[in-house]
């Protein structure tokens, strides 16, 4: 068991390179190795001290010539197939027919014009998603924002694992479920395998700011990247403080052994660690998946990792047609792109208020941009109303909502004095309606029930 010449040979022919091959042997010998990934409660203490942007907001922000030496990546994998869309999520309508690609456009045209400093983007596309993204930036062509050669970073794909042999799996059906993404942390062999990172270091291009491309509240804040510039730190990870709704999400801790931080996900956790993972008190940062990098300190760190960062290896297991769960069972290997925070000597973090994290991983998440808690900038920034004190509200849709088509003709209700809302049943927003404090609306029958114009605070509506 265990012969990776055939994955490799699998790989080659696929046309993936010679830093996504052995990115993905280390996690193999890994999984061999029956490595679990996990990290014990006790082996991690919680992170604390971190330094807060709200106090250095009144330093000096960087200047055209560091703006000059930046690049935004952007984490553009994702097709939004758990909301029912059949494209690149980045290209679904968050307000006034913008998309997130209009929108990060925006951020960045912005910069451009503000600074007057070349900040440059690059977008990491999958198989999946790069050519609906770049027939979208056509219309950006002018901007120099249409070429693949000038914006794009491709993501590699991996084979799926078959748990029984643990070779490569086959499945004739549909040849592509063989493949799987390898996680965000594919960043790094993809910035080396494509070439991306020696070019962006002979441009002169020395900061990365990476963040996903669902995210519109993480735009390049000219403070903190002459924060991170000054630090001399190899990495610095952006963190904001947990609530109840982000119990399930990864978060900061510090090693015991050697004082370094880390990045643990609910996946890397014991059972009887769980309780530990959800207390929002005791660890009280998670990670928003926005990063920066000192790409000439990456490229001296890969030099003395052999070439690959060590990451911890997370195992899934899944079947290899994900809608058929009789169907072969695989393990798919991934490694997350905020772990790497424990590779570099002198990686760092900072508290950033939540307005800078307004990620929309379901339809309640979509429900809640499109509504008055959030505002749209002119820059294409999208953040809390200052009003909510970085808090957002939560949306909880019943199954029916599952897909955006669904929430189309939901209506959006005014959200900016809601804590949460609570929808069951087939419903409709009539305009007008008001959602202060926490409000249920239930509906236990089939035709679909408006809500009257109006204010609805702390209640529950049976309809």
């Amino acid at each position: 068991m265990g012969n990776f010449a055939a994955f490799e040979q699998k790989m080659t022919a696929a046309g993936m390179g010679d830093a996504a091959i052995r990115a993905f042997r280390r996690n193999y010998e890994a999984l061999l190795r029956n490595e679990t990934g996990m990290i014990a409660e006790e082996s991690i203490e919680p992170a604390a001290n971190l330094v807060s942007l709200e106090k250095l907001a009144s330093g000096a922000p960087a200047d055209a010539a560091l703006l000059a030496q930046a690049v935004v990546i952007k984490l553009n994998g994702g097709l939004g197939t758990s909301m029912g869309l059949q494209g690149p999520k980045s290209l679904l309508a968050v307000r006034d027919g913008l998309n997130f690609l209009d929108l990060m456009v925006r951020q960045i045209l912005d910069l451009r014009k503000s600074s007057g400093a070349p900040v440059r983007l690059l977008l990491m596309n999958s198989f999946s998603t790069s050519g609906d993204t770049l027939a979208h930036l056509r219309r950006y062509r002018a901007e120099g924002l249409a070429d693949a050669s000038e914006v794009e970073l491709m993501q590699n794909q991996i084979p799926k694992i078959d748990a029984a042999s643990l070779g490569p799996v086959v499945w004739p059906a549909d040849p592509s479920l063989e493949w799987c993404p390898p996680g965000h942390g594919d960043l790094y062999p993809a910035l080396v395998g494509s070439g991306w990172l020696d070019r962006l270091l002979a441009e002169g291009v020395r900061y990365a700011f990476v963040s996903n491309s669902d995210n519109l509240g993480a735009i390049l804040d000219p403070v903190i990247l002459r924060h991170f510039a000054e630090s001399g730190a190899p990495f610095l990870m952006e963190c904001t403080r947990r609530t109840a709704a982000d119990r399930k999400g990864g978060h900061l801790a510090k090693r015991k052994a050697d004082g370094r931080l880390l990045l643990r996900e609910i996946a890397q956790t014991r059972e009887e660690d769980v309780e530990a993972f959800q207390d929002i008190d005791r660890h009280r940062f998670f990670n928003t998946n926005s990063l920066w990098l000192r790409l000439d300190l990456l490229k001296a760190q890969l030099a003395a990792d052999s070439g690959v960062l060590p990451l911890p290896m997370i195992r899934n297991n899944k079947t290899v047609d994900p809608r058929d769960k009789k169907s072969t069972p695989v393990i798919q290997l991934e490694v997350a792109m905020g772990a790497a925070i424990e590779c570099f000597e002198g990686s760092t973090a900072i508290d950033v208020p939540r307005s800078r994290f307004a990620p929309v991983k379901t339809t309640g998440d979509l429900l809640a941009l499109r509504s008055d808690a959030y505002e749209v900038l002119e820059n294409g920034q999208v953040r809390l109303h200052s009003s909510r004190q970085g808090k957002p509200p939560l949306i909880e849709l019943s199954d029916e909502y599952k897909l955006v088509d669904s929430i189309e003709s939901l209506g959006v209700p005014s959200l900016i004095a809601c804590r949460s809302l609570k929808i069951s049943g087939p419903v409709r927003l009539g305009p007008g309606v008001i959602i202060e404090g926490d409000v249920v609306f239930s509906n236990s029958g089939a035709e679909v029930a408006v809500i009257a114009p109006g204010t609805y605070r702390d209640q529950t509506v049976e309809l």
